[in-house]
């Protein structure tokens, strides 16, 4: 195998096929400026609320998750709920990827 083919083997591993489907149901419902635009509206949400981890994660060096921002700042109950939420948001997204 070449480079290229080891790339795109990785490449169509990481992406998955929800991917794919998941876009093509969004275009048949919204349209295709539609889906353009609700894909632009989540990724801006998304590169910000990265950037406010970012930032919280150089000012507080905390080894954990972060839910531990939230037990800091919030409380444990708090945290708890973020960190099942969290867990049961992986647990049915990995359900979803094998249909």
């Amino acid at each position: 195998m070449e480079t290229r083919h080891l790339t795109m083997i990785s490449l169509g591993g990481v992406i998955g096929t929800g991917l794919f489907l998941s876009s093509g149901y969004t275009i048949h419902q919204a349209g295709p400026l539609g889906a353009i635009i609700a894909y632009a509206i989540g990724s801006v949400l998304v590169y910000f609320i990265m950037l406010s981890l970012g930032e919280l994660s150089v000012a507080m060096p905390y080894a954990g998750s972060f839910h531990l921002y939230a037990k800091r700042f919030i409380g444990p109950g708090t945290a708890f709920t973020i960190a099942v939420l969290y867990w049961l948001n992986w647990a049915v997204a990995l359900a979803s990827e094998f249909t």
